[in-house]
């Protein structure tokens, strides 16, 4: 019988360790979205309320489509990294994955605290017309921290789930969401976070108790998600269309009804809605090598690290130009990705003493 039960897990183990380059994918676009998001910003006539670079004639009609990601696109980062790590426990002890989440997200994190996000304050306090100072603080990498303070406090709970794959949760799981949208009970979590802390606006995560919370039952879940085996994929590409559909209509509601600002249940439910279907469609479509995904899966980490400064600094220069606003766009989403693209290529990617401090392996 426990021979039975030991052959059952390592199957289930085998069938979760086999690598899925859909999820390498989702999180390569995840944070170049997150950079194009950034970019918007600077065109947004708030911009400047949150310490952002912003150009004097605003493009506000591209926030209906800002909106539309803004719900997600910060929970389906930590959505991804509880998958990640579900996937580094099936191959690493407890003392291995917390070394290798050390090296991978807190030393990026504390090197960006005191050198990369100070960059950008001064910027800003330069373009403000602020007196310069050297300002140590967490800026865009704050999401950081949580990741890893969720591997810190929730590795006990993970590696009894990890050990024991085939126990009475995760079966009871897989039978619901065998039925049709069945995967929706995956939003109830979210939706009782966003009940129970009540947030201003849903959508803020940086430094908030609900960022926190939101973040690790999000973290949680990706965990589960992979935790679920085959069975997960099969069933989120089945229900992809009808939960794209759900998640499509729900914004329109929250479009023309509410003016982008719903009330957070359904807010809640449309943000886990539109990760399940990146999920699906990834799973359809994704899943498979690419030599573009080698390079990028590689890259995006450093690029997002350095962009926030490459982009204040191409807004200094570029936003008091005598240029409609349009081109003006367009000129800063090319030099914020060519920019941090440059330096990772000319350093980042070269300086084996530089490579730890982006989150890269030495060699």
């Amino acid at each position: 019988m426990n021979s039975g039960i030991a052959e059952l897990e390592a199957a289930i183990h085998q069938t979760k360790s086999v690598r899925r380059y859909d999820v390498d994918w989702l999180r390569v676009l995840a944070l170049g979205l997150l950079i194009v998001y950034h970019v918007v910003v600077s065109f947004q006539p708030w911009a400047v309320k949150i310490f952002f670079i912003q150009n004097e004639e605003p493009l506000e009609w591209l926030w209906i489509f800002m909106a539309l990601i803004n719900i997600w696109r910060i929970p389906i980062l930590f959505l991804i990294s509880g998958m990640g790590v579900c996937f580094a426990m099936q191959r690493r002890n407890w003392k291995q994955l917390l070394k290798d989440r050390t090296i991978r997200i807190l030393i990026p994190f504390v090197f960006g605290f005191f050198f990369i996000c100070p960059i950008s304050a001064f910027i800003a306090m330069k373009n403000f017309g602020y007196p310069v100072s050297y300002v140590p603080n967490t800026g865009h990498l704050w999401f950081l921290a949580n990741i890893f303070l969720y591997v810190l406090l929730l590795l006990p709970l993970l590696s009894f789930l990890n050990k024991r794959p085939a126990n009475r949760l995760f079966d009871a799981v897989k039978k619901i969401i065998g039925v049709r949208a069945g995967l929706l009970l995956f939003a109830v979590p979210v939706m009782l976070e966003a009940m129970l802390i009540n947030p201003q606006h849903f959508s803020s995560y940086a430094l908030s108790e609900h960022g926190f919370w939101l973040g690790m039952v999000c973290f949680i879940t990706g965990f589960i998600f992979v935790s679920l085996g085959s069975n997960f994929w099969r069933v989120v590409e089945r229900d992809r269309k009808i939960i794209l559909l759900l998640a499509v209509s729900l914004y329109v509601i929250r479009l023309f009804a509410f003016e982008l600002e719903g009330p957070h249940l359904s807010t809640a439910l449309e943000s886990m809605c539109w990760m399940i279907a990146a999920l699906g469609f990834g799973s359809a479509y994704l899943n498979k090598p690419s030599d573009k995904l080698v390079y990028f899966s590689t890259a995006v980490y450093p690029i997002y690290i350095v962009h926030m400064p490459v982009q204040y600094a191409v807004s200094f220069i570029l936003f008091p130009l005598a240029l409609p606003a349009s081109v003006k766009l367009l000129l800063l989403l090319f030099g914020t990705f060519g920019g941090s693209l440059m330096l990772y290529e000319v350093a980042i990617k070269h300086l084996k003493w530089i490579r730890p401090l982006f989150g890269l392996k030495i060699s």
